[in-house]
């Protein structure tokens, strides 16, 4: 883990932006504190290139609604998320005092990303079928085992919660879940043909999961992954899924304002 102990801050994302042709990137927590939600957001401030945040929150607690409303006011502040992959209840997602965070969300136009493993998909689907009108996304197809090539039940899983049209995915986080040093594109590609075959390309969007992919694989061999993958479609199709996927759907699911249009990921 030594590639991630330092610093990545604001400079060094806007040069993998450069290279790679990115416009923008939602910025998304990876501490259960506050503090962290305030400090991504002072690094948003005035930054074009930070076109939103997922922040945290206590879910759990009874003095959630106070705080959404405070970070309401904050209009980079598009959603929060949980690692709720770490919660020893496979079942925490559908815990009761965990639902009713949850439901206030969609009063304050907040979404929510679903960070999991596969174990805990059948809670995630019970979640987003509790609440049809508030928007969840998966973060990292849901960590399925790549490295041991296992896909089932996950795929009967992810084409379950995507029945629920509220449901989006994140094309991310895969090469951290194959093998670090051995993977090759292939090894991706039945759990990309499980997601776009659920979700359809409306409802799929790349992340880099830049810094963490730096473990296996550069912000660029993340982005050849899915952008190669898409080379398959036709033609035509080709060029519509591009946008939808490299910026378009999270423009839409995450409310972004954008300073021009192009890609956002």
């Amino acid at each position: 883990m030594a590639v991630l102990k330092r610093d990545f801050l604001p400079d060094e994302l806007e040069r993998e932006c450069q290279v790679n042709g990115i416009d923008a990137s939602v910025a998304v927590q990876a501490d259960q504190s506050e503090n962290e939600t305030m400090f991504l957001l002072d690094l948003a401030r005035g930054n074009s290139r930070i076109a939103g945040i997922v922040g945290w929150v206590d879910f759990c607690s009874p003095g959630v609604e106070e705080r959404l409303r405070f970070f309401s006011q904050f209009k980079k502040l598009r959603g929060f998320r949980h690692i709720a992959q770490a919660e020893p209840d496979d079942r925490f997602l559908v815990r009761a005092d965990f639902l009713r965070g949850i439901a206030l969300l969609r009063e304050f136009g907040f979404t929510y990303d679903i960070l999991i493993y596969p174990k805990q998909l059948p809670a995630a689907i019970e979640l987003a079928a509790k609440f049809p009108e508030q928007r969840f996304v998966i973060d990292h197809l849901a960590k399925p085992e790549i490295k041991s090539k296992e896909i089932a039940p996950w795929a009967a899983h992810i084409k379950t919660i995507a029945q629920n049209k509220n449901a989006y995915c994140k094309l991310s986080g895969l090469v951290t879940e194959a093998d670090w040093l051995q993977w090759k594109a292939d090894d991706f590609k039945p759990y990309l043909d499980i997601a776009f075959e659920a979700f359809g390309s409306s409802r799929l969007m790349f992340g880099s999961d830049w810094p963490v992919c730096l473990l296996a694989a550069s912000y660029g061999q993340v982005k050849k992954i899915i952008a190669d993958f898409l080379i398959g479609i036709s033609a035509e199709d080709q060029k519509k899924d591009q946008k939808k996927i490299f910026g378009g759907n999270a423009i839409e699911f995450y409310r972004l304002k954008m300073d021009q249009h192009g890609l956002a990921a």
